[in-house]
């Protein structure tokens, strides 16, 4: 056999056969061609191409080009070219996203709700307000540790944070403290979730769902015993339920209602709702009519008044470690779980004169660094506390000065403070407390509340808005 047939010739990382270049004029010969690699098989038979899958025995490198090619086919395969590989987002500690964070223990959690189990009576259920994405703490978190302190059901504000519950695989009982709109029935009865009930209409779209798939709606009753928010009126319950007794797939599991004045020294008002309350039951009890779990208490009635916890009690500022008022205070030992926390993203020399913000409304003396962190009103710090507000940096408290913007802050330090103490010089990268501890220095929701004018609960929502959280296990 003609070992021409089987001889190739390479030119700038191609092939060409050598019969078909003798009848091609001189001018289409490149200087690459004119000095050919050429090499002869061992074959006798003319060679079958394939690619790397199969055994590869025309494989070669030329001019560097690593040619492979199709089986059955002169035509080479282009070289797959390896994708990039995304950064492994976990490789960056959660904190270090933003230099600006909400640390929650979770330990402070647990004891927090065993601290209400002791002071309550066994026979008395415990139930976890996780609303508001756990009051800004993180609503599965929170009730993953609450659950581990003892409490046995969750109370929610919306369809969306029982189902977030539900989802995270959650088999409590769940309560959803107000009558959520009629179009989710489905979805309650579909995840065994618990209304509130105080309008007729929906409790019999809830039974009828319920009883399509061959069911039993549970609901628990509001009743308005003077919050004057939600509820049926204390006069009017049990013929409320009488009206709605013919639906069989309908189940009355509980009755409750909420103290408007539970937190505040004058008790009157408390004990209205309260004697109110008691005549629904008694009225229930001569209609012969089973009002199922009876609960009145939240943390405050929790916390003073005894003769409110029925069957069981509902915690919900108290489980994050805060008090609802000072009246509660010197009555209970609560741990806060929140601390908010920064590090400083830039120092500044600020000459004589020199404002600092929007609108200069702090004047540098000349004997001031500024520090600036990286957490701002959009983040839950109130702009009305500019210029009036303390953080802790290294184990003191410095001042916040100029303007509160949206996303930063500043803060000064006097320089004639660090001449005498020169580790107390802010860095970039140095921790700043917003809210929390250092030592004996402590920041707390309450006083910023107070300083605003407004509760910790609010606070504490804000705070858990935007901020990432880091939790401390328990």
């Amino acid at each position: 056999m003609d070992k021409d047939r089987n001889r190739f010739s390479v030119f700038s990382g191609g092939l060409s056969d050598p019969r078909k270049r003798e009848n091609r004029d001189a001018r289409d010969v490149t200087p690459f061609e004119d000095e050919a690699i050429d090499f002869t098989l061992e074959e006798e038979e003319p060679p079958q191409l394939v690619s790397r899958e199969g055994s590869a025995p025309f494989e070669f490198n030329a001019f560097g080009a690593d040619l492979t090619f199709k089986e059955g086919s002169q035509e080479p395969l282009e070289e797959e070219e390896e994708e990039p590989k995304e950064f492994d987002r976990s490789a960056i500690a959660s904190q270090d996203y933003r230099w600006a964070w909400a640390e929650i223990d979770l330990g402070n959690i647990v004891h927090n709700m065993q601290t209400f189990r002791k002071r309550i009576s066994p026979r008395v259920k415990l139930m976890a307000v996780v609303k508001a994405d756990g009051y800004g703490h993180g609503a599965v978190q929170v009730a993953r540790a609450a659950a581990q302190g003892g409490a046995t059901w969750f109370g929610v504000a919306t369809v969306d944070e029982a189902l977030e519950l539900r989802d995270a695989g959650f088999k409590q009982q769940i309560l959803i403290l107000s009558q959520p709109p009629v179009q989710t029935v489905p979805l309650l009865i579909d995840n065994d979730i618990i209304p509130a009930v105080y309008e007729t209409e929906f409790a019999i779209a809830l039974g009828e769902y319920a009883a399509s798939k061959g069911k039993v709606a549970k609901y628990h009753l509001a009743v308005n015993t003077g919050m004057n928010r939600i509820g049926v009126l204390h006069e009017n319950v049990v013929e409320f339920i009488e009206a709605l007794s013919f639906h069989s797939a309908l189940q009355l599991d509980g009755i409750f209602t909420h103290f408007a004045t539970a937190d505040v020294l004058d008790e009157y008002y408390f004990r209205l709702q309260l004697r109110r309350f008691r005549e629904v039951l008694a009225a229930l009890e001569s209609a012969r009519i089973n009002p199922g779990i009876v609960h009145a208490a939240a943390t405050a009635a929790a916390i003073r008044y005894k003769e409110s916890h029925f069957d069981m009690v509902r915690i919900g500022i108290g489980l994050y470690g805060l008090h609802p008022s000072p009246a509660t205070r010197t009555a209970i030992e609560l741990w806060p779980a929140m601390s908010v926390k920064t590090r400083i993203t830039c120092v500044n020399d600020v000459p004589v004169g020199d404002g600092v913000s929007y609108g200069g409304t702090f004047q540098s003396m000349g004997n001031t660094l500024v520090a600036t962190v990286p957490l701002g009103y959009a983040d839950g710090l109130s702009r009305q506390l500019s210029n009036g507000m303390n953080i802790i940096h290294k184990g003191r408290f410095c001042k916040q000065v100029g303007n509160i913007c949206m996303d930063q802050f500043m803060f000064a330090v006097d320089k004639s403070e660090i001449i005498r103490k020169p580790y107390l010089r802010p860095e970039v990268g140095d921790e700043v407390i917003i809210i929390g501890r250092s030592g004996d220095y402590v920041l707390h929701l309450d006083d910023m509340a107070d300083a605003l004018m407004t509760i910790n609960y609010e606070l504490a929502c804000r705070f858990g808005m935007r901020l990432r959280k880091i939790y401390i296990d328990y």
